[in-house]
């Protein structure tokens, strides 16, 4: 599983001329299901995001997480898995069957609303999606669910 966590001041999807999701201040999450993902990674890649410490303190610096008065937008984005190790068109054997990956996205979304108390807004999985950010930093944050050390 990749993700790509932006600490945004708001953010919003839309999908055919329709706002399907939009936040305030908190965070814009894409999600990339790996074909070998489980329920380990989705829950790894919900702890991270609910604990990462990238909210200004009263000093000014990284060192809270999001809190309950923030959104969380989650975005799917099977091109997370893209590979270019062979030329310039990407590749994308690594990310799950749409089958698969429409089911575990849905499963990490139910999960995230039951330990995030906050607002929880979504894209429209396997659509085409226009999607509008305010950056607050900018602030980004890279996880891979195989690679715990990002």
């Amino acid at each position: 599983m990749r993700i790509l966590v932006r600490r945004v001041s708001s953010a919003s999807v839309q999908v055919e001329g329709s706002v399907v999701g939009k936040i305030n201040q908190g965070l814009a999450v894409y999600v990339g299901i790996e074909k070998n993902d489980d329920d380990t990674d989705l829950e790894w890649g919900i702890k991270k995001i609910t604990g990462l410490r990238i909210f200004d303190d009263n000093e000014g610096r990284m060192n809270l997480p999001i809190d309950i008065n923030m959104g969380i937008l989650v975005i799917s984005q099977f091109t997370l898995h893209g590979n270019l190790k062979k030329g310039y068109r990407p590749s994308f054997n690594r990310a799950a069957v749409p089958a698969t990956a429409s089911s575990y996205y849905d499963k990490f979304v139910e999960m995230l609303e039951e330990s995030f108390a906050g607002l929880i807004q979504t894209g429209k999985f396997g659509a085409h999606m226009n999607i509008a950010l305010q950056e607050d930093g900018p602030v980004t944050i890279w996880l891979d669910s195989k690679n715990k050390s990002y």
